[in-house]
């Protein structure tokens, strides 16, 4: 039996009257399972305030009749009822199923996503502010958190926010109604099957839409405050199958009334022409549309966005020419010329995984097992002459060089995630640095130490990580700089973004660094990827990766742009989702890009504080 769930707008601490109301629907329609509030949940007035915090204290005769989960956390009263509970120990750690205020109860803080009986809920909590302030107001990391969980598979269910989106405002209303422009985006990113809004005394449901590049329609829902003296609509019943448990047809089916999707003609700019000229282009070029300039992907302030033409990188032309709203990159049309997945170019990342017939590396090679097969020391000698990393390849960007041994080298990352981001590389063609013998260890291990005591020397420790695929890529060991105060704080960074992704690492403590490695090397088997993490301490952390289970390659860079950027304060969490999911600036190598010039200037100024370290010198 589908999940049969309440739906409420403001509730202005008027309980009263609210659960007055929910008790006769529940007795005529019910029982429900959870009520949903979407509103400004907390009193707009002094009157209300002893009445709600009667029942906040279970003071009052009634009780919370059933699960009740809310957003709106702001109003008199908010600030001490919300930070009494953060202090509750029951409510510390990763919850995105709401804080628990008391018995049926939650809080749902920021942003995130659960499950409720079956149903996928995403939730911005708060309204916009440019200072986003503890209680009552989103943060940007609360909105790349949810533009995080876009990238997720799945279809959502229910998509709850305090503001409508701009083109769900009924034509007539003032603006006093709200609307909010991050809301719009989020909405054409999220696409769920129900956006859920209150709307200030207006209750409106507007026709399905379809959505672009997805098969199921939204269906739009404002309600309106508890009690308004308009008698508008304010609670709503409904039962939903969750998304999860449909068939495709049944997804995909949708109503004699469903219209476009009010983003399918988005205007990008306000120039008239444009305008008509964009609307135009969108017929005639769906591709486009796919790549088109997500606002997800912009630096702040930038009036356009940073998406690959398609056309430009498949053909090696446009016929838009410089009129062309998406980038003409000629480096991405010779990596597509030697076989890397568009996708993967565009986006950093490609959906297909493993069942992709293009490469998902800038130097990745096609054979997965080739250093297993007979001649295979001829395939990686041909190899070699396209891979970035190999010292003898064409390809190889030298001044990227900082130092070399004889059997490693060491080198600035490629678009680093931090000042002093550098890669320990093998000089030999090697899919992974476990590969090696162990008398190479050593020149590794040089690397290692004098880094670590270079950093020492800045008050930094280094966390070391490697993603080991059987696709075979170059190996190369990154080495990444934090801050020594959040040193203690990486081991729960990277524990807590495993859960995200549904998997526990293997967690062990050694003596030395080559204690470690010595275990890691007993790891490799060939037939399996995994990624593995050196912590400061001597904390190995180790995650086998399954045949055809998705595994994001910049994972290691995105917990630690995440450690580095935000502490991994728990107060931060969905700081943490929004660094973790790839929706940090800093976890994407290319929007960290630097020209040449730029590149030898930094490796230089890395030398000269680097030589007295430097084991090879």
């Amino acid at each position: 039996m589908p999940p049969r769930i309440l739906l409420c707008g403001d509730v202005l601490g008027r309980l009263n009257h609210l659960f007055k109301r929910v008790s006769s629907v529940n007795k005529s329609a019910g029982p429900f399972d959870a009520l949903l509030c979407v509103g400004q949940f907390f009193p707009d007035s002094l009157d209300q305030l002893d009445e709600f915090i009667a029942y906040i204290e279970g003071r009052s005769q009634s009780k919370f009749p059933l699960p009740i989960y809310f957003i709106g956390d702001y109003g008199i009263g908010a600030p001490k009822v919300l930070l009494q509970a953060s202090k509750d120990s029951a409510n510390l750690g990763f919850k995105m199923d709401g804080l628990r205020i008391c018995d049926n109860l939650f809080w749902l803080k920021g942003s995130g996503k659960f499950n409720l009986v079956g149903l996928s809920v995403v939730y911005l909590s708060g309204i916009k502010s440019p200072n986003a302030q503890q209680f009552g107001t989103y943060s940007q990391d609360d909105v790349d958190a949810l533009r995080a969980i876009a990238e997720e598979p799945g279809i959502i269910d229910f998509g709850v926010t305090r503001e409508a989106a701009t083109s769900d405002i009924p034509a007539g209303l003032s603006d006093s109604v709200g609307s909010d422009s991050t809301i719009s985006e989020l909405v054409q990113e999220i696409k769920p099957r129900y956006h859920i809004v209150g709307t200030k005394g207006i209750y409106y449901a507007r026709e399905p839409y379809s959505n672009v590049d997805a098969v199921h329609v939204t269906r739009f829902i404002g309600l309106a405050s508890v009690g308004n003296r308009d008698k508008q609509k304010f609670i709503h019943a409904i039962s939903p199958t969750p998304a999860s448990t449909m068939s495709s047809t049944e997804i995909a089916m949708k109503t004699t009334n469903t219209t476009l999707s009010p983003y399918t003609f988005l205007e990008k700019s306000t120039s008239p022409r444009d305008a008509s000229k964009r609307s135009s282009d969108d017929i005639s070029g769906s591709q486009h549309w796919r790549y088109d300039v997500s606002q997800k992907r912009q630096k702040h302030g930038a009036e356009n966005g940073n998406k690959l033409c398609f056309k430009f990188v498949s053909s090696g032309s446009c016929p838009r020419g410089e009129e062309c709203y998406f980038r003409h990159d000629s480096d991405a049309r010779e990596h597509s010329v030697r076989g890397v997945c568009f996708e993967f170019l565009n986006k950093g990342k490609c959906e297909r995984g493993p069942d992709c017939n293009f490469k998902h590396s800038l130097q990745e090679e096609d054979d997965r097992n080739s250093s297993r097969r007979p001649g295979s020391e001829s395939i990686r000698s041909n190899r070699s002459k396209e891979c970035w990393f190999c010292l003898s390849s064409p390809n190889v960007e030298s001044h990227l060089i900082i130092s070399i041994g004889e059997n490693y080298y060491l080198a600035l990352a490629k678009g680093p995630l931090v000042d002093d981001h550098v890669l320990i590389i093998p000089v030999e063609h090697m899919p992974s640095t476990l590969s090696l013998s162990s008398e190479s260890e050593d020149g590794l291990y040089r690397f290692q130490n004098s880094l670590t005591r270079f950093c020492k020397n800045q008050g930094k420790e280094v966390i070391f990580f490697e993603w080991v695929s059987v696709r075979g890529t170059h190996a190369n060991l990154q080495a990444i700089p934090i801050p020594a105060s959040k040193a203690a704080m990486a081991v729960k960074a990277f524990n807590l973004a495993s859960q995200k992704l549904g998997f526990k690492f293997i967690e062990k403590k050694f003596d030395s660094i080559s204690d470690g490695r010595k275990f890691l090397s007993t790891q490799i088997d060939g037939n399996q990827s995994l990624f593995y993490a050196e912590i400061p301490g001597g904390t190995v952390l180790l995650h086998h990766v399954e045949e055809k289970v998705k595994f994001p390659a910049q994972f290691g860079r995105e917990v630690n742009d995440s450690i580095y950027r935000q502490g991994f304060k728990r107060a931060s969490v969905n700081q943490v989702l929004a660094g973790l999911l790839n929706m940090a600036d800093n976890a994407d190598w290319r929007n960290h890009k630097h020209s040449k010039e730029e590149e030898m200037k930094i490796v230089e100024d890395f030398k000269s504080r680097f030589q007295e370290y430097d084991p090879n010198c």
